[in-house]
């Protein structure tokens, strides 16, 4: 008898949406999948689900999520129009920002870091440079493109 593999169910977009926002969250205020999960009653395992959006969060636990993690359950969602919403003209445009940046560890370090620094004219010299160096970046990619 031929075995008949079943294609895995991909988790909803929305789904993954506000598991990342969740893990953007809880990774801002420094705490541990462990902890939230020993707070919500759940094991760190189901937080790592809950974070993939291979499980979806119900209404009254991402209440209670929002609760612990001190933000209103709106911002779990922010962003999510504009992520799913019909692409106008070229979407791979240089410039465009993906909110996907700021869930990963680097861009959580990056963003602390950046309003940790308490003089504003040093934080403008620092965007200043990093706008530099990704334009010069930019320039580089372009460069090896046309050779």
């Amino acid at each position: 008898m031929k075995e008949v593999k079943v294609p895995r169910k991909l988790p909803n977009p929305i789904d993954v949406h506000v598991g990342s926002r969740v893990r953007m969250r809880r990774m801002l205020v420094g705490m541990s999948q462990e902890k939230l999960g020993d707070q919500l009653g759940l094991t760190f395992q189901q937080i790592q689900k809950y974070e993939k959006g291979a499980n979806r969060i119900g209404a009254s636990r991402l209440y209670q999520i929002a609760q612990i993690l001190a933000v209103p359950v709106e911002s779990f969602y922010e962003g999510l129009q504009a992520e799913h919403a019909t692409p106008q003209g070229f979407s791979e445009q240089p410039g465009n920002f993906s909110l996907d940046v700021l869930s990963t560890s680097e861009g959580i370090q990056l963003n602390s870091a950046f309003f940790s620094i308490a003089d504003r004219q040093v934080r403008k010299r620092v965007l200043e440079l990093v706008k530099t160096l990704g334009a010069q970046d930019m320039q580089s990619d372009r460069d090896d493109d046309a050779a």
